[in-house]
């Protein structure tokens, strides 16, 4: 274990690092009528009444996107869309299309997809919260992509309901 000031940024990411994190993928339509999409797993569920969820997003263009639109999808990666991760972040390596749902555009295979309207953004040091009221929903049973310490991770538990205890 290595202790240190809390403050030192690189310090900070790499004990943050330690927090496993599913990977998602956030898209929206843009002024033009473009979809972008970037690879994020700043991602958490706020609510249930009503359902609301957030994306903390960093200065990047999503972000820009995000403050001039009303709309936002998440699709949550299944184990087998690393690819799909690595295009989305930066490394293009797939040719990738989307399939539009309720008016968003997600991310074909995902475990999730989830459509919001963003209902409230919030400055958070140098990031910025994006909230969203749900107004799409569909998922499917499958194994998780996962991010852990710099690197992609697999599920190798069983994926049914009696692992979880109450």
């Amino acid at each position: 274990m290595t202790a240190g000031v809390a403050t030192d940024p690189r310090r900070f990411r790499t004990a943050m690092g330690r927090f496993a994190t599913g990977v998602t993928v956030i898209t929206t339509r843009t002024a033009e009528g473009r979809v972008h999409g970037m690879t994020a797993n700043g991602f958490l569920s706020v609510s249930l009444e009503p359902p609301l969820i957030l994306v903390s997003l960093g200065a990047c263009t999503m972000a820009r996107h995000l403050s001039e639109g009303d709309r936002y999808a998440v699709t949550v990666l299944s184990a087998d869309q690393e690819d799909v991760s690595r295009h989305f972040g930066g490394r293009p390596c797939v040719d990738v299309g989307f399939d539009t749902q309720g008016g968003f555009d997600f991310i074909p295979g995902g475990l999730a997809a989830i459509g919001c309207r963003i209902v409230d953004r919030h400055p958070a040091g140098d990031h910025t919260l994006f909230l969203g009221e749900v107004e799409h929903l569909t998922y499917r049973d499958g194994a998780p992509l996962l991010f852990y310490t710099g690197s992609y991770r697999t599920l190798h538990a069983g994926l049914t309901e009696d692992v979880f205890f109450y």
